[in-house]
């Protein structure tokens, strides 16, 4: 009875020879072509003893650059509008969100004593300018007589002191006339500049004091965004320079820089740029957030797969290249920014040999056997044909 189990051994130790030995034979794969091999071999970062990889001949572009800031927009002017006097409010409030021009009355004050005041200054005035004019005749009297030796010098004298005193008289009371006027003027709280109320107007029978609010008043035409700039960027930036912003909805505003700060926040340490565009429709309101790019002089610039880039020893990202002699050399790269279309970097010759595939596996000095991405059909190889969709289908 013990032969049973000894037969169903061997039966066993058979099929996994077969399936372990014999796998490619028993799924129909005895063979494949040269072509296929090659490729499964780069598909799968091992180039046997040729050491063969892909290379991406590349030729530096110039490309537009930009300072690329994140922001938001600020009201041209922000003014809080407040009474300059006390009373009680006799105007109806004007609802937030309504257009003002520069003059408009927002505020009414009760003028209350104010008009009498002022009238009260100008009847001064008017009898400091007779008694002026009576002390000019005496003087004028005074001065004759003691010329022709008809009245003393102190008769003189003292006509000449009236006259000065009424001069004096007349001063105090067109300065009088003056505060009064400007104090009367003050129970009008009128617009400084075209623009948005922000607030509502203080309300009918408000009682203002002086620096009560009246409205908070905008001026979104020009808007300005505002950016803080690392200090490492400061150098790139300069007033005139021209920037394109870039709204949440998608919409795109084109400015100009016109103020780059020189002093720091002693908090982040990064430098606030404002750039001022139209905004006629004030569509664009204030604190709205904003991507903001500085357009800055063109770059030297290489388009890469991003799978292509890699690390040194050290740690410094780079791509490594088959130089003279099929030689494999390590750049430090500085990576500009990301695109549908690969990676943008600098730090490359104008015109290098890239490997994108089989860098991984490859040091400095060690010789190479480089296979243009041009040569190798699509189709063939997945990890190539992804290198050419990382590049946006142009190689």
């Amino acid at each position: 009875m013990r032969i049973f189990p000894v037969i169903t051994a061997l039966l066993v130790c058979a099929a996994l020879y077969v399936l372990i030995f014999q796998r490619d034979a028993l799924m129909g794969r005895d063979s494949e072509s040269p072509a296929a091999a090659e490729a499964a071999q780069m598909d799968s970062g091992t180039f046997g003893d040729a050491m063969r990889v892909v290379i991406l001949p590349s030729r530096a572009e110039v490309i537009s650059d930009a300072v690329r800031l994140r922001g938001r927009s600020e009201a041209a002017r922000f003014v809080e509008i407040r009474a300059e006097t006390s009373g009680r409010i006799i105007s109806d409030p004007i609802k937030a969100g309504q257009s003002v021009t520069a003059g408009d009355i927002l505020c009414q004050i009760d003028e209350g004593t104010r008009a009498a005041a002022l009238a009260e200054a100008e009847a001064a005035r008017s009898t400091a300018e007779a008694q002026l004019a009576a002390a000019q005749i005496d003087a004028n009297a005074a001065t004759r007589l003691n010329e022709s030796g008809f009245a003393s010098e102190t008769r003189a004298a003292s006509a000449s002191a009236s006259l000065s005193s009424a001069e004096a008289a007349l001063r105090s009371a067109e300065a009088a006339i003056d505060r009064a006027a400007e104090e009367l003027a003050r129970v009008e709280i009128r617009a400084p500049f075209n623009g948005l109320l922000e607030s509502d107007t203080a309300e009918l029978g408000t009682l203002m004091q002086p620096g009560a609010l009246c409205a908070t008043v905008i001026d979104l035409d020009p808007i300005k965004f505002v950016g803080f700039l690392p200090e490492a960027e400061l150098a790139r930036i300069s007033i005139g320079q021209t920037a394109t912003t870039r709204l949440v909805n998608g919409r795109e505003v084109d400015g100009i820089v016109r103020f780059v700060a020189r002093s720091a926040d002693p908090q982040t340490r990064t430098f606030r740029v404002e750039i001022e565009a139209e905004n006629p429709d004030l569509s664009i309101g204030d604190g709205q957030s904003a991507d903001i790019a500085i357009a800055t002089e063109g770059t030297a610039a290489h388009l890469v797969p991003s799978s292509a880039l890699t690390l040194d020893d050290q740690g410094d990202l780079g791509l490594r290249v088959v130089a003279e002699d099929n030689l494999v050399a390590f750049y430090p790269v500085t990576l500009l920014r990301d695109t549908p279309d690969g990676a943008l970097v600098t730090g490359l010759p104008d015109q290098v040999d890239i490997i994108i595939v089989g860098q991984e596996f490859v040091s400095n000095g060690r010789q190479v056997v480089p296979v243009s991405i041009h040569d190798i059909p699509t189709g063939q190889n997945a990890t190539i044909d992804a290198a050419r969709s990382a590049l946006g289908g142009a190689q």
